[in-house]
């Protein structure tokens, strides 16, 4: 079969996305496997999947596929591409879109052709929920991390996130620990790893190992859980400029009780077809 697709990225964290309510196909891991691989494919950190809402109430599904063909909860960067890409395929004339992912419903706000607002809900900080072991909820924990002991945030932006602070992001041992704390025992579901370099309370320096993809340019999930965890530690201000390998975002967060609010931009790079 012949499938339409789109890429695009969010700041270099770059996804195909497919249109799954004019056009219909049954997309298996092999599948996702075959459009991410940069060699023998199209090339993309994640697939995304635009689908009609199960809820009448809002307008959209929205699946998230890692490289690696796992299905996992929730994508910022890629939110704001969504977005962007219901308006130029005429899905929606909204501004205001809604959006159901396998961690609730978000909401999406388009602002300009390139700058897309994104209500990311509330953050989990609850370990048991995030999904992450521990005794009790504390703004930090100490997480063991071959042979060296760590101080990480766990925090759930509807994914799980471990955040540690780095002196100097430029120097962080990200290839080393990050595949270490994606995979380490006491997360379940293993998680995304941040190291977060605070240069004021209102702007930081980010790079994230995703789960099941490896580092990547930008991670809009990331950039709020490291928000998150360096405000309830004191660290942070409630609206942070994060700084990522592929650009800025403006996080915003009122504290216990508010969604977190991502403000970004979005880039369509080119649209083709291919076969599966």
């Amino acid at each position: 079969m012949i499938l339409n697709f789109t890429k695009m990225h969010g700041l270099g964290n770059d996804f195909v996305v497919l249109d799954l309510v004019t056009q219909h196909f049954n997309l298996r891991p092999r599948h996702i496997r075959k459009l991410a691989d940069r060699r023998f494919g199209i090339g993309c950190d994640q697939v995304l999947v635009v689908e009609p809402p199960q809820d009448p109430d809002v307008d959209f599904r929205y699946r998230i596929y890692n490289a690696d063909g796992d299905e996992v909860e929730q994508c910022g960067n890629g939110a704001r591409c969504f977005a962007r890409f219901v308006r130029a395929r005429r899905l929606t004339n909204k501004h205001s879109i809604s959006v159901e992912t396998s961690a609730g419903i978000i909401h999406l706000r388009v602002i300009s052709d390139n700058q897309i607002e994104v209500d990311m809900g509330q953050p989990v900080l609850t370990p048991q929920d995030i999904p992450f072991r521990a005794e009790q909820q504390a703004p930090s924990y100490e997480l063991l991390v071959d042979g060296q002991s760590l101080s990480i945030g766990a925090v759930s932006m509807g994914n799980p996130h471990a955040v540690t602070r780095v002196d100097n992001t430029d120097t962080a041992a990200v290839a080393q620990l990050g595949p270490l704390i994606e995979q380490h025992p006491d997360f379940p579901r293993k998680v995304n790893a941040g190291f977060m370099q605070v240069v004021s309370r209102g702007e930081i320096n980010l790079r994230v190992y995703e789960r099941g993809v490896g580092e990547t340019l930008a991670c809009g999930t990331g950039a709020c859980a490291a928000v998150v965890a360096g405000n309830v530690q004191g660290l942070l201000d409630n609206h942070v400029k994060v700084n990522l390998p592929g650009g800025s975002l403006e996080i915003e967060w009122a504290g216990a009780g508010h969604p977190v609010i991502m403000t970004g931009p979005a880039t369509t790079v080119f649209e083709g077809s291919v076969r599966l």
